[in-house]
């Protein structure tokens, strides 16, 4: 760990500015951004006694090798910075808000041609209107409910062109919950309002459908029509169950999220009822490590910093009004950036009395038994993981703790198809974002260490690379220090590169015994690598070795840091194979038209669907082929030419009579 001392910057060197600051580790990786009204007075307290620091500002300065700084005109440059660098960087010491589960929404994609409703969770994606979020139960029984009425498409893309092939839709196009885009019972404009019927009415105007519905039930019954009159009685009962499905909280013309939070010394908990149209149309709950000595105005100033800022940018979700227990720090700068988000003006308040507060108060109850069911939780999975690490650090006698381990596996069926994977695990918990997959050719797919050589080679020579490329910008950040001090830098300053293999772990885990091991040893050491320590488990007796030992390791049947072993093992060959099946599976659908020099995926496809096979490319002139969508003159002349070169000369070929076999001259 880095003395805090060795990297102070002097006083007098930092501005008193409002601006933005990172610190990076020694590997360059920045792992915390913050904002300050005067960078001096801020930067001052993290170095003036760092032994009254928080356990994890502690952790942090230690950790660094270097801080630098940006400044900027205004607080609310300083706002913008700030989410900009963590949403980029991701930094480990920040402070982060999680789910505390991964709650569905009801999705509309509007961005196809043939607008889909359907379940979604995780990331949010361009063109797609989202409701919610909804428990799973609920949502699944709102979709339901509400395809009678608006029979919008709600099958996969595989199913959709099935049924468009075969010219029969699916089972829900047979009982009425689906128009049958697929088979053109529907047009497309036709469909794609009945799709923005459906988005309106999740969107808060349920009474305006019923009314119509009312109307036209009304009116049938007039004509005597009672068969359609039943349909949309039964219509109307199916948007009344959804739309009264959630209890009316507050007025009708009210749309709000409602925040609160429960917290002790080191954590957090969070949560967010979504008020529309008076009613409740979902819950989130966060729950959220204390990195610095965060005041509550502190916490809600980066909730609603990372909430909206990532809803607002992906689908607009921002209410006109967000309530909160207590003002936010800065809050007119971050009303103002959050209207320039939205559109429209965004009001931060703090509900004092009323039915606002009341509801203030039943969201702080389900923040306080979410930070007790969340320690509840996790009490046994930190004790289990911390024993894990500690037991495997001292089992390898190791003199650093296990921050991040990363395991090496290699797959292939008879030396074809040769494949690796690399699986990492950050503090007993995988990290699947850093997982990596690698394809291995030539020499090095002759045998396993050749492999197990080539992967470790190959991933710390990119780590080297971006080691260097970083190391090279902060010196050069560091030089240009004194130059930072007017608020034109926020816009000339370049994002850093993400690297791909910048962060190194601290033990690497090979799959496999002694010479695998060796060869992992030998690579590493090729590099000048010396300070990544490497083991191999090897799976017969679950051995485990390192490098240019005669005897393994062998750890206790009951030791959790061999069940932390196994589980990355199986983990990383899990991965392999199946990269290797994917792998596998493209090799055995390979096309005779693949080897056509300059014919790519998409003109491949074009003249299949043109000729139907690649039979009938090989029998095509080249001005039929010149026919096919995307492929030219010069193009359609190498198809032939490389078809032509193929195939054996007909006139070469001596003709022969099979009823004698006698060869017939030509």
């Amino acid at each position: 760990m880095a003395n805090p001392a060795s990297y102070r910057p002097k006083t007098g060197e930092i501005p008193t500015n409002p601006g933005v600051y990172r610190f990076r580790d020694p590997h360059g990786r920045v792992i915390y951004v913050g904002k300050a009204k005067s960078l001096r007075s801020r930067l001052n307290s993290y170095f003036a006694n760092p032994a009254g620091l928080l356990p994890k500002t502690y952790a942090m300065v230690h950790a660094a090798s270097s801080v630098e700084w940006t400044v900027v005109g205004s607080e609310l440059e300083s706002l913008q910075l700030e989410y900009t660098w963590i949403k980029e960087f991701k930094p480990r010491f920040n402070v982060v808000f999680r789910d505390d589960k991964t709650y569905p929404y009801l999705a509309v994609t509007m961005g196809e041609k043939y607008p889909r409703v359907q379940v979604m969770r995780g990331d949010k994606r361009k063109g797609t209107r989202y409701f919610g979020p909804y428990t799973a139960g609920a949502i699944r029984e709102t979709m339901d409910t509400l395809l009678r009425v608006f029979p919008v498409r709600s099958c996969s893309a595989g199913v959709f062109k099935r049924a468009e092939a075969t010219g029969r839709p699916c089972l829900l196009g047979y009982i009425d919950k689906c128009a049958a885009p697929c088979v053109g019972r529907i047009s497309p404009e036709d469909h794609r309002a009945l799709a923005d019927d459906f988005c309106a009415f999740m969107g808060g105007e349920a009474k305006r459908f019923i009314t119509k519905l009312e109307k036209q039930m009304a009116d049938a019954v007039a004509k005597l029509d009672y068969e359609h009159a039943a349909r949309l009685r039964d219509d109307i009962a199916a948007l009344r169950k959804v739309f009264e499905r959630n209890a009316v909280v507050l007025s009708e013309d009210t749309d709000a999220d409602v925040f609160a939070l429960h917290e002790d010394e080191l954590e957090a908990a969070v949560q967010v009822f979504h008020v529309r149209g008076g009613r409740i149309r979902g819950q989130r709950g966060w729950v959220v490590e204390k990195v610095e000595d965060f005041t509550t105005p502190d916490l809600v100033e980066h909730l609603l910093q990372q909430v909206y800022g990532e809803d607002g940018e992906t689908h607009g979700r921002l209410p006109r009004e967000v309530l909160v227990p207590v003002a936010p720090s800065n809050a007119e700068d971050l009303a103002t950036w959050l209207g320039g988000i939205r559109g429209a003006k965004v009001d931060i308040r703090v509900p004092q009395r009323g039915d606002k507060a009341a509801l203030m108060s039943t969201v702080r109850e389900n923040a306080e038994h979410a930070l007790k069911l969340h320690k509840t939780r996790r009490a046994g999975d930190i004790t289990v993981r911390s024993q894990a690490l500690q037991e495997l650090q001292e089992a390898l006698d190791l003199p650093v703790p296990l921050l991040r381990i990363e395991c090496f596996d290699v797959s292939h069926v008879q030396g074809t198809n040769v494949v690796a994977s690399m699986v990492v695990v950050e503090d007993g918990l995988p990290k699947k974002s850093d997982y990596r997959k690698f394809s291995i050719t030539g020499p090095a797919a002759s045998d396993d260490t050749a492999a197990m050589h080539d992967v470790l080679t190959r991933r710390f020579r990119h780590y080297l690379q971006d080691k260097s490329a970083q190391v090279d910008e902060s010196v050069l950040a560091a030089d240009g220090r004194d130059a930072v001090t007017d608020a034109a830098v926020l816009d000339t300053t370049t994002p850093a590169p993400k690297a791909k293999f910048a962060y190194p772990p601290n033990l690497v885990v090979v799959d496999g015994g002694q010479p695998q091991v060796n060869a992992a040893a030998r690579a590493l050491a090729g590099l000048g690598i010396d300070d990544v320590y490497v083991v191999g488990l090897a799976k017969r007796l679950e051995e485990v070795w390192l490098p240019d030992s005669d005897f393994p390791v062998i750890l206790p049947r009951t030791s959790q840091g061999l069940y932390l072993l196994q589980r990355i093992r199986d983990e990383a060959h899990r991965f392999a194979i199946t990269f290797h099946r994917q792998k596998r599976g493209k090799a055995m659908t390979v096309s005779a038209l693949d080897a056509v020099p300059g014919l790519g995926a998409s003109k491949r496809k074009a003249l299949l669907a043109h000729f139907g096979s690649v039979k009938g490319v090989k029998a095509a002139s080249v001005e039929e082929l010149s026919q096919a969508k995307g492929i030219g003159p010069a193009l359609a002349g190498a198809i032939v030419n490389h078809f032509a070169a193929d195939s054996p000369d007909a006139a070469a070929v001596p003709a022969i009579n099979m009823a004698t076999g006698e060869i017939i001259e030509t």
